[in-house]
């Protein structure tokens, strides 16, 4: 019954432990009705249209349902199970034809085009001109400039696509959850970490079993690729991890990719732009394929002559090493590793003792503390989705609280891959009143297990201060709409953050705070610090080729009419022809599987990565100028990018937190490939 369900009460945190999934439709069905009524009051009154009647109406109309979608797709990544699976496809339409409603409304676009037409008469601020231009694009943008049978169309476009993207999503989960690699032999895992090798284990004792089980998840799989010395256990990982939702069974996901390229097409040209890529960037600060294009071009230049000596060194090193012959996709990161150890004396086991997971996270909220002045207190009395999840309390040296702030560090069946932050509740003020975010990072760790605890690589430490970046900028931010604060920025610009927080995991200064021996104490030795700084460049332009290949993939679904396209494959291979430096492999498909750009909302965005390390490079060189911990360069990058959220144009607020617009040489200098370049000239 309706009294009996806990979204559908007042909440100000979600109250997890008493939502049941059945809970979720009614809810969602009510609090869409609430939303249409909201909506309805704004249509359907008599006077004029003004910035207060109708847009900030707006953007608190249809509050319970955002709430209680937001609850209910995170926890679709984060603890989803069939049900929830289920529920998704029936919601899914029904909230892409509220949106389309609301978008499509006449009365509605009618009262916010006069307000926008007559912008000067209201005397409005930054702040409201800012949500006034963008809820009359997103409104032109999604159709409502079209006529009537035009818009029927766009309606259904959207539907079909929430649908498709949801399946994609879900062919992936399956076929990582479905991939087991049972093995009885020890002596099989030669070379994996002992840790690893312990969670294989508990896996097989969970089902049963004898001997090991290896999965698909991240901690499992990229140990396995780094250091099984077994070649064909490595292929056999690699092979299982690329043909994800690329077999001959019913989660093959190749009619998916291209449904979805085909209507996101239609889509583009209905609302009368020449592609997808064109729709999308316009809304971004490269602004257009053109551009973005010449970007990856001009570093693919710059980083190819590097990326081909380290390839030559890579295969030369296997070759005398290993006596591979043939060298392939599932040695390079093998091989990669091992000259790393060699050449660095770096081993990755060594570095492990120095992260342990509970000291990382209190050096993560020292770092925070001392940049911008933010504390974190476990509060157990929050309730939460998974008792894995951690809930904290940020807030002022003064005492005022900030934010609700979750952790979700280690995988389970689920959850989807990767790591994401994300919000239950975004910053805003309202009837005077500051509300403050609900912030969320979600992680997929190695668990601790009977005879350690979990000890992060040092790649998964520079995710969880990536992470935890995007959560900065949400906790901390300081507007008035809830759709202009924290991350809701143009998406090249969004990573800035998150990336920017990564260079002080390369810092002895942050070291020192947390990384420290997990049995002894003992703060990481200099010379391991060193190691780590001279190492972060190590197989670097390979790297940055490898990131362009999959921004060009992107582009090359997205800048194109897909009408001619019928091999997802075929059209795959082509678009890394000119990154690509080994042997394909037939049974592999990235696209079948690449979730942030037909899943997640990075389509025609993926270059946003490599976009957002030039601002991150640049933004760094004057913290290091200045001082890592510098309380007036910290408090310049709060004040002018942390707090404003996408309250102003991103390159506006990165002038005035640099002085100066980004210069794309920090980039290639910091990555060591300036140096290289000039000599392979």
């Amino acid at each position: 019954m309706q009294h009996e369900n806990p979204l559908l009460q007042h909440f100000e945190q979600p109250p997890f432990s008493k939502i049941k999934d059945e809970h979720f439709k009614p809810a969602i069905t009510q609090a869409l009705t609430e939303a249409r009524q909201d909506i309805d009051e704004i249509t359907e009154q008599t006077s004029e249209p003004n910035f207060e009647n109708t847009l900030e109406a707006l953007e608190f109309a249809g509050e319970q349902l955002g709430k209680v979608t937001r609850i209910f797709f995170n926890l679709n990544s984060a603890e989803t199970n069939p049900e929830i699976q289920k529920i998704a496809q029936e919601v899914s339409p029904l909230l892409s034809e509220f949106s389309n409603d609301l978008l499509l409304n006449e009365k509605l676009f009618k009262r916010i085009k006069t307000v926008y037409e007559n912008k000067k008469e209201f005397n409005l601020d930054h702040e409201q001109k800012r949500l006034l231009d963008k809820v009359y694009k997103n409104f032109t943008r999604n159709g409502a400039n079209l006529p009537q049978e035009k818009q029927v169309q766009l309606r259904e476009i959207d539907k079909e696509l929430s649908q498709l993207s949801l399946q994609f999503g879900e062919n992936v989960l399956a076929e990582t959850n479905a991939f087991e690699l049972h093995i009885e032999a020890e002596s099989e895992l030669e070379g994996i970490p002992e840790s690893v090798k312990e969670s294989a284990r508990d896996i097989a004792k969970e089902k049963k079993l004898s001997g090991y089980i290896l999965t698909l998840d991240f901690p499992t799989y990229l140990p396995v690729i780094k250091f099984a010395k077994k070649r064909s256990l490595r292929e056999k990982m690699l092979k299982g991890f690329g043909s994800k939702a690329f077999k001959d069974n019913a989660l093959n996901n190749t009619d998916n990719v291209l449904n979805i390229v085909k209507r996101r097409y239609d889509r583009a040209q209905l609302l009368g732009f020449k592609t997808h890529a064109d729709f999308v960037l316009q809304e971004r600060m490269a602004k257009s394929p053109e551009n973005v294009s010449s970007f990856l071009d001009e570093i693919l230049v710059k980083a190819k002559p590097a990326a081909q000596k380290e390839f030559d060194e890579l295969k030369a090193y296997a070759e005398k090493k290993g006596q591979v012959t043939d060298f392939q996709k599932w040695d390079q990161t093998y091989y990669a590793e091992k000259l790393k150890q060699e050449k660095f004396d770096l081993n990755e086991d060594e570095l492990k003792v120095y992260f342990e997971l509970n000291n990382v996270i209190d050096g993560l909220f020292k770092v925070a503390h001392k940049l911008y002045q933010v504390n974190f207190k476990l509060n157990k009395d929050i309730d939460v989705y998974h008792k894995d999840v951690l809930a904290y309390d940020a807030t002022t040296d003064d005492g005022k609280f900030i934010a609700t702030f979750y952790a979700d560090f280690h995988p389970r069946p689920g959850k989807r891959d990767g790591a994401w932050m994300t919000t239950y509740k975004d910053q805003y003020v309202k009837n005077g009143k500051d509300e403050r975010p609900q912030v969320s990072i979600v992680c997929n760790f190695t668990k601790p297990s009977a005879k350690q605890p979990s000890l992060l690589t040092f790649m998964e430490v520079t995710t969880l201060f990536h992470e935890f970046g995007h959560a900065l900028h949400a906790m901390l931010a300081n507007t008035t709409y809830p759709s202009l604060s924290g991350a809701s920025v143009y998406w090249d610009f969004v990573e800035l953050p998150s990336q920017l927080l990564e260079n002080w995991c390369y810092e002895p200064e942050a070291l020192e705070l947390f990384a420290k021996h997990y049995k002894t104490g003992e703060v990481i030795p200099q010379n391991l610090i060193d190691k780590i700084r001279k190492s972060a460049n190590f197989m670097e332009g390979l790297q940055t080729i490898r990131q362009v290949s999959f921004s060009q993939l992107d582009m090359a679904w997205h800048n194109v009419n897909p009408s001619e396209i019928k091999d997802v494959k075929a059209h795959e291979q082509k678009a890394f022809k000119d990154t690509d430096l080994l042997p394909d492999i037939a049974t592999n498909c990235m696209s079948t599987a690449f979730g942030h750009i037909f899943q997640g909302g990075y389509s025609a965005g993926y270059y946003s990565y490599k976009w957002a390390e030039v601002l991150d490079a640049d933004a760094f060189e004057l913290f290091k100028e200045k001082g890592i911990f510098d309380t007036e360069t910290a408090r310049k990058f709060k004040e002018n990018i942390l707090q404003q959220g996408g309250t102003k144009d991103p390159m506006e607020l990165y002038k005035s937190f640099r002085g100066q617009a980004p210069n794309p040489d920090a980039l290639l200098k910091r990555a060591g490939l300036l140096v290289v370049n000039e000599t392979a000239k």
